[in-house]
């Protein structure tokens, strides 16, 4: 089932302003809709196109590329064994899977600079890195970002009016009690059944959610498949389903000898960025002054880590029991979560502002004669000032850590936001708005 995607515009660019000059590759965690984007653009942007599974491809195919040297000969043998004409600038070809045959990869300098065709290539990070040792990275590639499914394309592929999203968000008044649950409602079911396309045609086909949860529970047997092949010794799997644990602690960052026990430092430092290569997670680092350069302050040993894609994240929580006995699904869409299970939407915040492009940062700073600290959950790099995000699962409740930085760092602020599950409001100079809001926030409120 193909599924409108964002990514197509960026595509689209890419063919108009580069593709003379540049390959492209959509690089992403497996299973996030990389190859269908790839083939529906195929089909519709160009006269024909031959698409090369490398995880699934005859030797007979792979033997094409020991004449690359030649490459009229290499196209015609392409051609005769895939039954497919290629036209001179009309025609494309898809390398899927291309980490899994390195040759490839490094073919596309010279095919690139032939100028015959175009090139697109989708590729799993964490297995490119584990295959090109030996092989020159080509510099005419040009790479996009492929994301789970973000909440305007589950609310496009599920038929609900995203726009009206936008309405609430202009007009910067409360619409009512009754809307605001309903609205709220509708984002539990995102949250629930995920952005990974197999998930979501699983809820459009009427699946329940313990055959969601199934199919979620197949995704993540797939990544520890994925991480085992890095590291034997399971630890990459152990950082990874240690997430949920150190969330729901409400600890300062995330701790990997928490997860794997005492470490090597440089070999777990390495797993640990196997894991972030893998884009099946997100990592959030803290910043020691916010007053300047986000990416510039960051502090690289105080970080946490979120999962791309909430659905899972629920999965990965109750991982340790079968589907047909976890009610997280009941109480998440009946809003009756635990307490202790908010992170869920300090999670979905952090998923949102990653699916529009941004790094995700935090900040930390003592109490002034306790042991006890403040924390603001998010910030956001606009200009040189920079907006700043409170995460409150239920109501609002306290929320010292917001107004305190905004007085603090007043001078480098653009926006301060409490998020929750209430209506619209404003606070002073703090902006109170529901989470179904989050991707509008990028810009100035009036």
């Amino acid at each position: 089932m193909y599924f409108k995607r964002k990514v197509y515009k960026a595509l689209l660019d890419w063919k108009e302003r580069y593709s003379d000059n540049y390959a492209v590759m959509l690089e992403g965690a497996r299973r996030v809709g990389k190859s269908t984007i790839a083939e529906h653009f195929a089909k519709n942007e160009y006269r024909s196109y031959i698409m090369i599974d490398f995880s699934s491809t005859t030797e007979e195919l792979k033997a094409c590329f020991d004449d690359i040297g030649n490459l009229s000969l290499f196209f015609l043998r392409l051609q005769a064994v895939t039954g497919v004409v290629l036209y001179e600038q009309e025609s494309i070809i898809i390398f899927d899977e291309v980490q899994l045959f390195p040759r490839a990869r490094q073919a596309i300098k010279h095919l690139v600079l032939d100028g015959r065709y175009s090139y697109l290539e989708t590729g799993s990070l964490i297995s490119i890195k584990k295959n090109v040792k030996d092989i020159l990275i080509p510099s005419e590639e040009m790479k996009i970002p492929v994301f789970p499914m973000d909440y305007e394309e589950f609310c496009d592929a599920t038929g609900q009016d995203y726009s009206i999203l936008k309405l609430v968000y202009e007009e910067r008044k409360p619409i009512g009690q009754a809307v605001n649950r309903k609205l709220m409602r509708d984002l539990r079911i995102y949250m629930a059944v995920g952005g990974m396309p197999q998930s979501v045609e699983a809820y459009l086909k009427g699946k329940s959610f313990a055959e969601i949860d199934h199919v979620k529970r197949q995704i993540i047997t797939l990544y520890e498949d994925d991480f085992r092949k890095l590291d034997p010794s399971g630890k990459i799997s152990a950082m990874y389903h240690s997430i949920p644990a150190q969330l729901s602690k409400d600890m300062r960052k995330y701790r990997i000898t928490t997860a794997i026990g005492k470490r090597d430092s440089l070999k777990s430092s390495e797993l640990f960025y196997d894991l972030i290569d893998s884009r099946t997670v997100l990592p959030c680092f803290n910043v020691t002054d916010p007053r300047g350069s986000l990416a510039l302050t960051k502090d690289i040993e105080n970080f946490k880590l979120y999962l791309a894609d909430t659905g899972l994240f629920i999965t990965l929580m109750f991982i340790d029991r079968p589907a047909v006995e976890n009610s997280i699904y009941a109480k998440l869409l009946s809003d009756k979560l635990p307490s202790n299970l908010g992170y869920l939407y300090e999670n979905l915040v952090a998923q949102m502002i990653a699916s529009s492009g941004r790094e995700l940062y935090y900040h930390t700073w003592e109490k002034e004669g306790s042991t006890h600290y403040y924390e603001i959950d998010f910030l956001v790099a606009k200009g040189s000032k920079v907006d700043a995000f409170e995460i409150k699962s239920s109501g609002i409740g306290k929320h010292e850590s917001i107004l305190e930085f905004s007085t603090k760092y007043s001078q480098s602020i653009n926006n301060a936001y409490l998020i929750s599950q209430k209506d619209v409001s404003k606070e002073n100079s703090l902006y109170l708005e529901p989470f179904y809001l989050v991707p509008f926030l990028w810009g100035n409120p009036d």
